[in-house]
């Protein structure tokens, strides 16, 4: 079952702890650029489970959950804070910490959940900028993790923090110039890759890639155990082929 006290940030402390020291502590690449955080934010709306939603199941995993902010902000048309510039310049947002179970039908919306305060939004717009989605975020998957929702973002702070990312400008430079048939395409392979490298303990095989219909970015995904250290993703994480061509948005 889902953890009923603010205990659990003790035992996490201690579990992210190890999981830290496996991913070169210190060297977190910041992906918010000159972000603050403003003094009022939009208060977001209330997310509602209907019955058929909730689901409570025990937890056998985690997803560390990494959006590419420049492709969204393309789809998007720059509209919205995460893309508009009025707080920041994004590279990877956090879109959430999720609870996994042994199959595909994770735990979620556990509890009902109030709407978060300013305090909650203040602390963690720059990690994702995004007011609802931090709310449908607590109200989804954290209410099945934690009792409060600063236990829960507290958590995923962390895990975001520890990530080391590769250099994404150098990445989306990768690519085959087919009228001139020079250089090596970037595949899902070779970004997970890369992942990996940049990160002491974290092996190729716990990341999963997501591209949308043209091949371009839109998420990274970290696959964890129940010990919060990186593990082989499940086969019900999907993602990307690993031979698939990624091609990575730098904006503009």
């Amino acid at each position: 079952m889902w953890f009923s006290n603010d205990n659990w940030m003790a035992r996490l402390a201690i579990k992210l702890g190890i999981f830290c020291a496996l991913i070169m502590p210190g060297t977190a690449q910041a992906q918010a650029w000159q972000c603050r955080a403003p003094a009022n934010l939009q208060r977001p709306q209330i997310e509602i489970a209907e019955p058929e939603q909730i689901r409570r199941v025990p937890i056998g995993g985690y997803v560390l959950a990494l959006s590419w902010s420049r492709e969204y902000c393309k789809s998007k048309n720059g509209k919205g804070m995460q893309c508009d510039g009025s707080i920041g310049d994004f590279g990877f947002i956090l879109h959430g910490l999720w609870p996994e179970a042994k199959g595909p039908d994770y735990p979620q919306y556990c509890r009902k959940a109030a709407v978060l305060p300013l305090g909650v939004l203040q602390d963690n717009v720059c990690m994702t900028p995004d007011v609802q989605l931090l709310q449908h975020e607590w109200a989804k998957h954290g209410t099945c993790m934690a009792r409060t929702p600063q236990a829960y973002f507290k958590a995923a702070r962390l895990m975001y923090g520890a990530i080391d990312f590769p250099d994404m400008d150098r990445l989306s430079r990768q690519y085959k110039d087919s009228k001139y048939k020079k250089g090596k395409p970037l595949t899902v392979r070779g970004l997970a890759a890369a992942f990996a490298a940049n990160n002491e303990g974290l092996r190729a095989d716990a990341i999963r890639v997501q591209t949308n219909e043209k091949g371009w970015l839109k998420e990274v995904r970290v696959c964890l155990g129940k010990d919060f250290r990186p593990r082989p993703c499940p086969a019900f994480v999907k993602g990307a082929r690993d031979a698939a061509e990624v091609k990575i948005w730098r904006g503009g």
